[in-house]
């Protein structure tokens, strides 16, 4: 075989970008040969590699051995590699220190973000806006833009009339900000708004049972949280007080209603709707088209009688859809047992 025969592009490796294949590559070398590259690289660069790496997945033996043709020797045996965010803290682990790989992984781990903004953004309106009110107008503004505009459009109206009216002024005055305030005002947010937040956040195990409860089909929840009252019974009201049930759908608002049965499995949504009570089933239905509505009436006509059970998973099913859609940002959960109107 010619070496440009040899070196020719196989199949598998045209899907992956230029980042991409760096990510492999960099995985591929490892600790012992990836050391002097990585100690040459940026923060930023570090960041984006790790980041690759971590999203990679399972990359072709036939593609590895194109991207270190000059280590053929030593890949050609592989089946494949396995890129994963605990690969790639490993490899960092051995190349740079404990609080550089922990800031890193911070940065690129889980749906928190993968930037400071990213995860500014993630931040409830109410408690980000608690802190900027106390900070200088020109600041809040500077940071106002940074965050997805329906996130800042929250946090605006969270803060104090003059003030939101201050901050609004200075954001249609703003001109190109400098790199170094910029990174300034991260730096600060960092240091003393998000690793505050994170001390303050010890999660109630009640809450956690809750999302646990939640899960479960009706039958087995209410058993559960019966036998639970008979030993403990404050626990077991304030576990059903942080449930957010499938009667709770009754009081989305129209638009959340109308984006729940967007995402919703049809016939799951039929099943969780045949036994559902009928103001619940007249408020999903209004969400429809009318013609959307008749053939989802229909297909309940058609299913004929079907066990308790299905339904109550379906409406299971519907409900931790619609709590995905409110992590997400994509709807707002309106819970008449909460403190507060409106919970995200």
């Amino acid at each position: 075989m010619t070496i440009a025969a040899h070196l020719a592009e196989p199949p598998e490796l045209k899907k992956y970008s230029g980042p991409q294949r760096a990510a492999a590559l960099m995985l591929a070398l490892g600790e012992t040969y990836g050391t002097p590259i990585w100690e040459q690289l940026s923060t930023d660069e570090i960041k984006d590699l790790s980041s690759g790496i971590a999203q990679l997945g399972r990359l072709p033996a036939v593609a590895v051995e194109h991207l270190l043709v000059q280590f053929s020797s030593e890949v050609s045996s592989m089946a494949s590699l396995h890129g994963s965010f605990e690969s790639a803290e490993r490899l960092l682990s051995g190349v740079m220190g404990v609080d550089k790989v922990r800031e890193i992984m911070e940065d690129i781990r889980g749906p928190s973000g993968r930037t400071m903004w990213d995860k500014l953004s993630n931040v409830n309106e109410t408690v980000l806006a608690a802190y900027l009110r106390n900070e200088y107008p020109q600041t809040v503004s500077v940071i106002l833009t940074k965050l997805r505009p329906e996130h800042a459009a929250r946090v605006l109206a969270e803060l104090p009339g003059d003030f939101a009216t201050d901050v609004i002024q200075r954001m249609l005055r703003m001109e190109q900000v400098q790199k170094e305030i910029v990174v300034e005002i991260e730096q600060t947010l960092k240091n003393e708004f998000m690793s505050n937040l994170a001390r303050s956040r010890k999660r109630d195990p009640h809450e956690m049972m809750a999302e646990m409860f939640n899960a479960l089909d009706r039958s087995a929840e209410e058993r559960m949280l019966s036998a639970l009252e008979e030993c403990n019974v404050e626990s077991a009201e304030r576990i059903r007080a942080l449930m957010f049930t499938f009667e709770d759908l009754g009081n989305l608002l129209p638009a959340s209603v109308a984006t729940v049965v967007k995402n919703a499995d049809k016939r799951e949504m039929a099943l969780a709707l045949k036994g559902a009570p009928e103001e619940i089933r007249r408020l999903f239905l209004g969400a429809m088209t009318e013609r959307a509505a008749k053939l989802l009436r229909e297909d309940m006509s058609a299913m004929g009688p079907v066990r308790a059970r299905e339904c109550d998973e379906a409406q299971t099913a519907l409900v931790r859809l619609a709590k995905t859609l409110a992590d997400r940002g994509e709807i707002i959960l309106v819970d008449p047992k909460s403190d507060e109107s409106m919970i995200y």
